[in-house]
């Protein structure tokens, strides 16, 4: 296994970036899911974590806290925000993911439903791996080590990936092989994959082959379309009807019947009983159809894990991991794994 990659404790990134107000708003960049890592010397790779997308606003003293989609999320991660103002930065923009931490190191999704229980000594983190404003300076044109650099010392080491704080920085690996040896390692430790990064590029907004996805297990949102009702002595929830959307057509992808426990059902049941419709919101007959089936207003996402998903675009072996409300209904497709990355841009970022 590849050592870590330790950044220089200090960093003259923010000084040649060039010189820009910080924005009001910033659209974050994507990765695209991939089969495989992508290997040489171009690449860095970082843990995927199992939580939200989160970017960060520093705006003196100020700190407010975003969802991919724009949401203003502050109100939803108060000990994040306390961390993130007393960084010593009049101004700044932190791209990350915050995520339960349970005792074990791991992160979950699903303890992010109930963020405020801090049992088996489980606490609320926001993994930061970007910086792409600080000061009056604008870091997206620069290179990804450049701006990690600029990243590491402006947490400094109060906040370093070995930290036990709210906020943390988000170390790498590289080198030949690294990638694959981080992905297996990764897979065996459970968590849900890795990020490969193409290190001498810009930040840019929206999903492109510069960053990748791989992931241990096959696992999306879906929107949820319809319920039904509980069979013997289950609680107040049957199985969950969801689909992905194609185009304005939301396609039925099968029902999901495990994962939520009691209360995670009966709350999934009140939600869902308020937007209860007469008629089915899929583009095509549900079949088998349940005779106990409640249709609804598809606005909830869940997030699910399964095995795969058939030809005819039906999921295998589904288990729940929880809802999602950091991105609308319409933006649900079905991920589709490419083979690999494109081959290297032959334009290099300013370093």
């Amino acid at each position: 296994m590849p050592k870590r990659k330790s950044p220089p404790s200090d960093s003259p990134a923010a000084e040649i970036a060039p010189r820009a107000a910080s924005p009001d708003a910033v659209a974050p960049q994507l990765a695209t899911l991939v089969a495989e890592p992508p290997d040489g010397p171009e690449w860095v790779h970082e843990t995927k974590f199992d939580g939200f997308r989160v970017l960060c606003r520093l705006d003196h003293g100020r700190v407010t806290l975003f969802t991919r989609s724009g949401q203003d999320w502050t109100g939803h991660f108060p000990p994040v925000a306390r961390a993130a103002a007393t960084l010593p930065a009049k101004t700044a923009w932190l791209d990350g993911e915050v995520t339960v931490v349970l005792g074990d190191g791991r992160s979950s999704f699903g303890a992010l439903q109930n963020r405020g229980d801090t049992s088996d000594g489980r606490q609320l983190v926001y993994f930061v791996f970007d910086l792409l404003h600080r000061d009056g300076h604008d870091l997206r044109p620069l290179s990804l080590d450049a701006r990690k650099q600029a990243l590491a010392t402006l947490l400094g080491p109060q906040h370093g990936p070995q930290s036990s704080g709210p906020l943390r920085y988000v170390d790498h690996v590289d080198g030949a092989g690294a990638g694959a040896a981080f992905y297996a390692r990764a897979c065996r430790e459970g968590l849900e994959g890795i990020v490969s990064k193409r290190r001498d590029r810009p930040y840019v907004s929206g999903r492109s082959f510069d960053w990748v996805k791989t992931k241990c297990m096959k696992r999306q949102e879906f929107v949820i379309g319809g319920f039904t009702e509980p069979k013997g002595a289950r609680g107040s929830l049957g199985a969950l009807l969801v689909g992905v959307y194609e185009g304005e057509r939301l396609r039925y992808a099968g029902k999901v019947g495990t994962g939520f426990g009691h209360a995670a059902a009966a709350d999934l049941r009140r939600r869902l009983e308020a937007l209860e419709r007469t008629t089915s919101p899929f583009g095509e007959p549900v079949k088998p159809l349940p005779r106990d089936v409640h249709w609804a207003t598809p606005r909830l996402l869940a997030e699910l894990s399964f095995t795969e998903m058939t030809t005819d675009g039906k999921l295998r072996h589904p288990s729940f991991k929880g809802l999602r409300d950091d991105k609308p209904a319409r933006d649900v497709v079905r991920e589709e794994p490419a083979a690999k990355p494109r081959p290297p841009r032959r334009t290099r970022a300013p370093r």
